[in-house]
């Protein structure tokens, strides 16, 4: 069975920005754990039973619900509580579990960032693989420069699902993915750049750094919380120039 290398990270405060409600503010986060690496393509195939068992690639083509699925399967080989409560496709998230999970955007940002407050944490050549390296695949993990947490690859090479709504009055149920890959330039791989997908989508440059930490927010933990997003998924008032809200 595969082992998962999560590094625990200390309390702290990350400023987010939302550029189209030209917004910034702060959060402030506990203690929680997150993974050295994106999770691979050999830790899955020895969870879930499918081939390519020594490959050190990032695992990628998995969707948001498949990423909640596999979360779960973690957490019970492992003897922990399962953070999510799966329910006719229907997520919701136990803050109190113990078990793995997809970090928020706000955990997934502290993370990156590292303590640091540029787009980037270090020379992109050096810490990310970027359209920059002319690569046509996810490369190994691992291969470049760790930030100051000694996470590696939190750019480049794959980007990487959150838990968070991406914007519901827009996108209903689209979710967050964080990071930047392998083919985008570096004008796109930025610790703040956001980017979702609908929960049922998978791309080949996209996978999924699990996370820990149980918490006792309820519904609110972490920069996330579900008031927020039912707010989010209101409209009220004339809408920004050039937007449209999905509609039901």
């Amino acid at each position: 069975m595969p082992t998962f290398d999560l590094r625990p990270l200390p309390a702290g405060q990350v400023e987010l920005h939302d550029a189209r409600r030209k917004r910034r503010w702060i959060v402030d986060l506990e203690q929680f754990e997150i993974g050295v690496t994106s999770v691979t393509t050999a830790q899955y195939a020895q969870l879930m039973g499918t081939g390519q068992t020594g490959c050190q690639e990032p695992l990628v083509d998995i969707n948001w619900l498949e990423a909640i699925k596999f979360c779960n399967a973690a957490s019970m080989n492992d003897g922990l509580v399962p953070a999510y409560i799966i329910d006719a496709g229907a997520v919701t998230w136990q803050t109190n579990a113990s078990g793995y999970r997809l970090p928020t955007e706000a955990e997934w940002e502290y993370a990156c960032r590292a303590g640091t407050t540029g787009p980037q944490y270090g020379p992109l050549d050096d810490i990310g693989w970027t359209a920059n390296d002319k690569v046509e695949n996810p490369k190994e993990v691992g291969q470049k420069l760790p930030n100051a947490f000694g996470l590696h690859d939190t750019l480049g090479n794959v980007w990487e699902w959150c838990w968070d709504l991406l914007d519901p009055a827009r996108y209903g149920e689209y979710r967050s993915f964080r990071g930047g890959g392998f083919a985008d330039k570096s004008w796109s791989v930025r610790a703040s750049t956001r980017r979702g997908g609908a929960p049922e989508m998978s791309h080949p440059d996209l996978g999924l750094r699990m996370a820990r930490g149980a918490l006792d927010g309820a519904q609110a933990a972490q920069g996330w919380s579900a008031e927020a997003d039912s707010k989010r998924g209101k409209i009220t008032g004339m809408l920004p120039s050039g937007w449209t809200p999905r509609r039901y």
